[in-house]
């Protein structure tokens, strides 16, 4: 397993044995379109751990090309936040509300382990990485053994003809990134069939 992974499940005692229970969360706030950013570092000036989803992309016009950084989710802003710290984030006239499954009071948590693989994946992957949020058929779980996200947990997906790695997160569809075959192993036993004939 990579060891940025690795330092990451630490951090939030998962995975070691170590570390004392917290009641500190992951939820998604919504917020005002564009100001995504102005809410994270609000929140970094609160002291509250909040993680918004940017890559780079490359903008190509007659003349010239530029690189920008765009939000994977727009409108959206990830708060790691106890119960207090919860309510004070819904104080920003610009946060409008948590994230909340239908039929449900309370806001959806995305567990720590999607979160650690959802933040690994973006930095690390030399691929575009795009959020899928039309319910796609589970995959065979896999372990990344090559290339740049060796360590990932995730399932291989076909996505228009194409292989690729999903990370699930709550509520929200899956991170997908292009894989070959050839970079990942079954997780719990021999490649399945699915996954031989992939490679073949």
């Amino acid at each position: 397993m990579n060891e940025y992974l690795i330092r990451y499940l630490r951090s939030n005692g998962k995975g070691t044995g170590e570390g004392v229970a917290h009641s500190k969360r992951w939820y998604v706030a919504l917020v005002r379109m564009h100001h995504e950013k102005k809410v994270a570092e609000r929140l970094d000036k609160m002291g509250i751990e909040n993680f918004v989803p940017v890559q780079q992309e490359v903008h190509q016009w007659s003349d010239r090309r530029k690189v920008v950084e765009s939000v994977l989710l727009p409108m959206m802003v990830f708060v790691h936040a106890d119960p207090k710290e919860r309510k004070e984030v819904l104080s920003f006239s610009t946060v409008s509300r948590y994230m909340v499954m239908r039929g449900e009071s309370s806001p959806t948590i995305i567990p720590d382990e999607q979160m650690a693989r959802f933040r690994f994946m973006l930095d690390y992957s030399e691929e575009a990485i795009c959020m899928n949020s039309a319910p796609l058929a589970r995959g065979e779980k896999v372990r990344v053994i090559k290339g740049p996200l060796t360590g990932l947990v995730g399932e291989l997906v076909m996505v228009d003809g194409r292989s690729k790695i999903a990370v699930r997160l709550n509520m929200l569809g899956c991170a997908c990134a292009d894989m070959p075959v050839g970079y990942v192993e079954p997780i719990g036993g021999e490649k399945s069939n699915k996954l031989k004939k992939s490679i073949l």
